[in-house]
């Protein structure tokens, strides 16, 4: 049964169940970055391309981007990233789409030794 529409702007409604229901991508957020993402260890996201996805982060969570992308927006060598178990490196890269369901994982590579 479907709960009625809340009071005002149903728009704003039925946004929030596009992007946070069954019609979003889930995405997992290192523990590396999640200070950055308010603690979240997940988000979610419009579909698209991964790159949308990068620049949806860098729109919520300011300063995400630069921690896995270059200065020319493309995915840093040392930031592996998933999409329902493909590494995106042997899919289209950033241009990997984004279906709805799908989940994402961002694994930065750690440093040291």
């Amino acid at each position: 049964m479907l709960s009625p529409s809340p009071p005002g702007d149903e728009s704003i409604f039925l946004t929030k169940l596009t992007l946070f229901g069954p019609m979003s991508v889930r995405v997992s957020i290192p523990p590396t970055l999640r200070k950055l993402c308010g603690g979240e260890e997940h988000v979610r996201v419009r579909p698209g391309t991964v790159s949308d996805l990068m620049a949806q982060l860098q729109q919520r969570y300011n300063g995400v981007r630069d921690r896995l992308c270059d200065d020319q927006g493309r995915i840093r060598g040392s930031v592996l990233v998933f999409v329902n178990d493909e590494d995106i490196r042997f899919l289209r890269h950033q241009e990997t789409e984004l279906r709805p369901g799908d989940e994402v994982s961002i694994i930065p590579a750690f440093a040291g030794g």
